[in-house]
């Protein structure tokens, strides 16, 4: 029997390759027989980097880089084996926690340490980078990272404009004479999954502006800014990538990435498949489990388990998932591929006991057993 288990992380509790571990070993506790083939998984977001780090190989790295205040903060990434690939999630340069509350404000937060970041990895021979941009406490559409690249974004007097979202009313010329000429080697996947356009009513400040500390006057301030912006740009490349969904993900940086570094948008989930290469692991397989710490509405919506769950239908696999939490809404999942889930919790306990690593590596491991002993009795 093959089975192929790829479960998101339970946050807090388990990282996605020990929460498999555990499954793979109440597998093979009842069928010392088959063989688990344990895939890391992630949705693009937080622990993207760590999961395919230590699924496919490679190595968590550190840099010191400009943080979303231009105060100095050491941001993680990920570089697989090789040297190759770079896992990069923006929020470690320029993410919302970065920010005090009281000091939140998106006319001045950048997204430089994002493009220090790409910069140092193209520096260590890596032309190819999955990104994730959710969480960012910026409203700059990359200028701030581009700037990092070499890119210079000129105002009317000729001067380089500020960092943050303030600089984008400023600008009427872009000028590429520095830019980093490695760059045209590379490959940028964006894992982006909501459609905002850049600007208007749903852009980037209108939508997400106020969590970032903008008040009302700061919104229409940035949302001028982005139209200017992507005016000016339209008539540098010839191309409108203003309204293109997810233009605005990530206060614009979605945006920037198309523009400038031909950056591919794409569902998360779907970037971590292809690059797991998970479908050619499913191609002869009997069973597939997935799951993550808690299966709800949201799971159903096309999180990471759903997208296991749909590829695994391709080839008409059965699919069982395992939560730390089952909301009530997680019927939903059924419909959507997860022919049955499964809590883990089998006990009345706190949540700080529930999600102790430990309790919950052994309470994965005991109630994959007796699933797998039920399975059994239909062999």
């Amino acid at each position: 029997m093959k089975i192929v288990v790829a479960i998101d992380s339970l946050k807090g509790s388990l990282t996605s390759i020990e929460a498999g571990n555990a499954i793979k070993q109440g597998i093979l506790n009842i069928d010392h027989t088959a063989q688990v083939i344990i895939k890391p998984l992630a949705d693009g977001g937080e622990g993207t980097a760590q999961a395919l780090v230590s699924g496919m190989g490679g190595s968590m790295q550190t840099l010191e880089v400009t943080g979303p205040l231009k105060e100095r903060v050491n941001a993680r990434y990920g570089m697989l084996e090789g040297h190759e690939t770079a896992i990069i999630e923006m929020a470690e340069a320029a993410g919302l926690p970065l920010v005090p509350m009281n000091d939140r404000n998106p006319l001045y937060t950048t997204t430089y340490g994002v493009g220090e970041i790409i910069r140092k990895c193209i520096e260590e021979g890596c032309r190819k980078f999955i990104v994730g941009i959710g969480g960012s406490a910026t409203n700059d559409a990359g200028i701030g990272m581009l700037m990092a690249l070499g890119f210079k974004f000129i105002d009317i007097n000729g001067q380089e404009v500020g960092q943050g979202g303030q600089g984008l009313e400023q600008i009427v010329g872009i000028d590429t004479s520095k830019v980093l000429p490695e760059l045209r080697e590379c490959e940028f996947k964006i894992a982006c999954d909501v459609d905002n356009p850049l600007y208007g009513e749903n852009g980037a400040a209108a939508i997400y502006g106020p969590q970032k500390g903008a008040t009302p006057e700061m919104v229409e301030r940035l949302d001028q800014g982005l139209r200017n912006f992507a005016e000016v740009v339209k008539t540098f490349k010839q191309q409108d990538f203003s309204q293109v969904p997810g233009a605005g993900a990530a206060g614009g940086l979605g945006f920037g990435f198309m523009a400038f570094l031909n950056g591919k948008l794409e569902s998360g989930i779907q970037i971590i498949l292809k690059e797991i290469k998970l479908e050619e692991d499913l191609k002869d397989a009997d069973l597939v489990i997935t799951g993550e710490g808690r299966l709800d509405n949201q799971t159903a919506m096309g999180k990471a388990p759903i997208g296991v769950a749909k590829l695994a239908k391709k080839y008409n696999l059965p699919v069982l998932g395992f939560a730390g939490a089952l909301a009530n809404e997680a019927k939903k999942c059924n419909e959507e591929g997860i022919d049955a889930y499964f809590s883990i919790v089998n006990a009345a306990m706190s949540l700080e006991d529930a999600m102790n690593p430990e309790n919950a590596k052994q309470n994965m491991t005991k109630t994959v057993e007796q699933v797998f002993n039920l399975i059994r009795l239909y062999k």
